[in-house]
């Protein structure tokens, strides 16, 4: 069995109730949306833009991890960060570009987030896997990619 096969399966043992898969998929990208938001306020070596900032910083280190267990990973990856830099350059601009508030909103999102999180795992009766190892953070979110791929028909 593949790396990635064999995260995937540890992942979705502790995620198989319905209740609590529905809020995966509602709190899994909140959470990473804010957190790189939350990055990206943080000041640069130079001006903050799309690509010069600590989000993008975080994001080449996952899509390095992804590159190890799947390209097509990889590619799914690169597209939702892009997406996501795009979408917090945007709440960026609603905040009037200030960075202290983008951070404001990047907590709330963040903290409401994990609140969800752990209301999903109390109704599954079982522990976040990232407890059991930290490198579960980043398959949470390809879990919820290979749903998607596997529903169009996308070898991961």
């Amino acid at each position: 069995m593949r790396p990635i096969d064999q995260l995937l399966e540890t992942y979705g043992e502790s995620h198989k109730n319905a209740t609590n898969k529905l809020i995966h998929w509602v709190c899994v990208p909140a959470i990473m949306f804010s957190l790189l938001t939350l990055l990206f306020a943080i000041p640069f070596f130079v001006e903050r833009s799309l690509w010069a900032n600590w989000a993008f910083v975080l994001l080449v280190g996952a899509w390095i991890y992804y590159a190890r267990l799947s390209m097509t990973m990889l590619i799914g990856f690169v597209v939702i960060g892009g997406l996501m830099l795009l979408g917090i350059m945007g709440l960026y601009g609603l905040a009037g570009y200030d960075a202290g508030t983008l951070a404001l909103y990047a907590v709330i999102i963040f903290v409401v987030a994990w609140i969800g999180q752990f209301i999903g795992h109390k109704i599954e009766g079982k522990k976040p896997s990232f407890l059991q190892d930290v490198q579960y953070l980043l398959i949470g979110p390809a879990w919820l990619l290979h749903f998607i791929f596997k529903k169009v028909g996308i070898n991961y």
